[in-house]
């Protein structure tokens, strides 16, 4: 399996092309040793979404199963992980990707989807490492005849042993359904918060916020690292079931099953985001 290493003086990282373009692996390096900043996985990993992070495209998390009217046009997308009846994150995290370019420091990806439906389009995955910082450029062209409401997202995992903190301040969260979709905007619990650092070990949490800044902290004791997130999107969903032995903190830059509400991709347009993750010592 193809697996590109990315080094700096600060930061390792290493990525899947073949995998959905995922990253295995993103370390901090201090001191000539590695500390974790994305939990690691497996090469081969155990399932395309068992990654150190992945990215989600054409649109992020859950669409309703029985699909959606847009402009006019009816879009159904069929499920695409077992057990889970509607379809999840997207068609990027189970693709292979091409490399367009490397070096030391940066890959760029592309994914090729122009033949398909209902969604035809272009993608690139741009890694690169900037000194203590890792930049993540998504982008996405709609290929296809007519407008269609494209979404970018990313989907990081993170190591969980206690004590980890989080800053993201948003303005809402959405209560979900049975099927794990967002169903009801509602004010925020005090207990998910998080305008200022609290800790994750209060109850679980699987829910999108949204009136997000684009800025949040991680701080992550066991390894030592103080990580900030900078991003041009607007929601997060935060996934840190009770007692797991991990968390999720996922940038997007729309509300999952809000395809019919969201603003069309004209064809032949592009759209754009980036998410950097700088890390310094806590």
């Amino acid at each position: 399996m193809k697996v590109v290493t990315l080094r700096n003086a600060s930061l390792h990282a290493e990525v899947l092309p073949a995998i959905g373009g995922a990253m295995a692996r993103f370390d901090w390096v201090q001191d000539g040793a590695r500390r974790a900043v994305f939990r690691a996985c497996a090469i081969p990993p155990a399932s395309p979404s068992q990654v150190a992070c992945f990215a989600m495209l054409p649109w992020a998390n859950r669409v309703q199963s029985e699909g959606f009217s847009f402009d006019g046009h009816a879009v159904v997308l069929p499920a695409n992980r077992q057990g889970e009846p509607c379809p999840i994150h997207g068609e990027g995290w189970q693709s292979a990707w091409d490399i367009d370019y490397q070096s030391e420091t940066e890959v760029r990806l592309s994914l090729d989807r122009r033949g398909c439906a209902p969604f035809a389009y272009q993608a690139v995955l741009h890694y690169s490492l900037l000194d203590t910082a890792l930049r993540v450029r998504l982008e996405v062209t709609n290929c296809g005849a007519h407008a269609l409401p494209f979404g970018l997202g990313l989907h990081p995992w993170f190591a969980r042993s206690g004590g980890e903190l989080l800053h993201a301040a948003a303005s809402c969260v959405w209560k979900k359904d049975g099927r794990g979709l967002p169903a009801e905007k509602a004010a925020l619990p005090v207990d998910w918060n998080f305008a200022s650092l609290r800790d994750l070990t209060g109850d679980a949490v699987d829910h999108v916020f949204g009136g997000w800044d684009g800025q949040a902290k991680i701080c992550l004791p066991e390894q030592g690292i103080a990580l900030r997130i900078g991003s041009d999107m607007e929601y997060f969903i935060l996934y840190a079931p009770k007692g797991a032995d991990f968390f999720c903190f996922e940038p997007l830059d729309h509300l999952p099953n809000g395809q019919a509400a969201a603003p069309g991709l004209a064809p032949g347009c592009t759209t754009r985001r980036t998410v950097v993750f700088a890390v310094d010592a806590m």
